[in-house]
């Protein structure tokens, strides 16, 4: 099976897996968004959704996280680890945001980058969850499986990841696919323990199945 037909396979049997996955952050506002997903590194989402209502309540907006105390802000977000740089990151990004945006997150994915702390995985993340346009999110659960399921072969480095999955990959469906490979990472094609093939609904087309 060629690598298109195999992703249009994977796409249709996960979507029909998990259909109503979404991204597990809980934001109410695009900022609020690129917040949680700069605390999500080496960190896990439910951590996150746990410690972003604190910041908010002391926080509520751009202008406040803006103008805040660098230190203040990382006492808040240190259960998340990295609390240092990601403090920093957070309170250099709210102030370009009301410099040179105007409070508003760009809808454009080179604009997002100009961001501090945001790199290509949340450009994505924004671009595909915020404003609805084609998106590829390489997180670790996408680099793990698509290399399991034979749609790459033994790439690490997320962009290159990301680069040959817009290949193969229908752009409307990126976004979505990114968010249920999530979901499938965690349920079943695991990291940590050997993934439940068996459980699994693409053993029958999987390359690690197939080999094993």
């Amino acid at each position: 099976m060629r690598k298109k037909e195999l992703a249009k396979e994977i796409i249709r049997r996960l979507a029909d897996e998990y259909p109503d996955a979404a991204c597990s952050l809980d934001y109410s506002d695009a900022w609020k968004l690129l917040i949680s997903v700069r605390l999500a590194a080496q960190c896990t989402d439910e951590r996150v959704n746990q410690i972003v209502p604190k910041l908010y309540e002391k926080f509520p907006d751009i202008e406040a996280l803006a103008d805040a105390d660098v230190n203040e802000i990382e006492e808040i977000v240190r259960p998340c680890g990295l609390g240092k740089s990601k403090a920093r990151d957070i309170n250099a990004c709210m102030q370009m945001l009301r410099d040179v945006y105007d409070g508003q997150v760009p809808d454009d994915f080179d604009e997002l980058l100009k961001l501090p702390g945001v790199g290509r995985k949340s450009a994505n993340l924004i671009m595909g969850d915020v404003f609805g346009k084609p998106a590829i999110v390489t997180d670790t659960h996408c680099i793990r499986l698509v290399n399991r399921m034979g749609l790459v072969d033994g790439i690490k480095e997320p962009k290159k990841v990301e680069m040959a999955l817009w290949k193969i990959i229908p752009p409307k469906e990126g976004s979505d696919f990114c968010h249920r490979l999530v979901y499938h990472g965690r349920a079943v094609c695991t990291a940590r323990t050997n993934p439940h093939c068996d459980q699994c609904c693409l053993q029958d087309i999987c390359k690690k199945k197939i080999s094993s």
